[in-house]
């Protein structure tokens, strides 16, 4: 679990855009967990956004959902964090998505299944970039391009040493790190307000674990 912490990319992830089966999320996610991004942004459609766990192979203990109301929000969110959107799209003035640079912030904004990316994050978006087609088909599956983009930037973060040590805060860092080795613990401490304890180099408890100071709701 130290190992796979130390290579999470905090300024690298996906915006998944009104994603219609739960299924595509689910790959989506797995496929974050499989390059290192540690939280994914979605703008859910109709419902709230579900996940198949058979899909995403348990993915989603380590990768967590960040929803927002719309795309504008979730555009607004990460600007603030300094990302760069790329919006998986066909259209004018789109370049091939190996053209892109991933070694800075980068969020790769997803569509629907039928239609792609909506107009306004296509507007929103710094650029659109596509996967060239040979075939007769005109897209790949949107959970396939998701995974063959997101591979082109773990190719060139390692080529540029981003792999190389840890780029979490310690902050975050020690939060996953409880929450990885201890979700029990963890889900007890979020249930009452509690701060997380200390973990010594181990992983175990490093102290107490804190109490409520109400009794009756511990």
């Amino acid at each position: 679990m130290d190992r796979v912490l130390a290579l999470r990319q905090p300024d690298l992830t996906v915006l998944a855009e009104r994603l219609h089966k739960p299924r595509n999320l689910s790959a989506v996610i797995r496929t974050c967990d499989a390059v290192g991004i540690d939280e994914v942004h979605v703008v859910p459609g109709d419902e709230t956004p579900r996940k198949h766990w058979h899909t995403s192979q348990g993915a989603e203990k380590w990768v967590a959902v960040r929803a927002h109301s719309d795309v504008a929000a979730a555009v607004k969110w990460l600007r603030r964090r300094g990302f760069q959107l790329l919006a998986a799209h066909v259209c004018d003035g789109g370049i091939d998505y190996r053209e892109a640079d991933y070694t800075q912030p980068t969020a790769l904004v997803m569509g629907t299944e039928a239609f792609g990316v909506s107009d306004e994050a296509l507007r929103l978006a710094d650029q659109a970039i596509f996967v060239p087609m040979m075939g007769m088909s005109q897209s790949l599956n949107v959970s396939v391009a998701c995974a063959v983009v997101l591979y082109e930037a773990q190719r060139q973060r390692q080529v540029a040493g981003l792999y190389h040590e840890r780029r979490l805060e310690d902050a975050r860092y020690h939060h996953l790190r409880f929450q990885w080795l201890h979700p029990k613990l963890a889900r007890y401490c979020r249930e009452r307000d509690l701060d997380y304890p200390p973990l010594d180099e181990d992983g175990n408890l490093a102290g107490p674990m804190p109490r409520p100071a109400d009794p009756s709701s511990r």
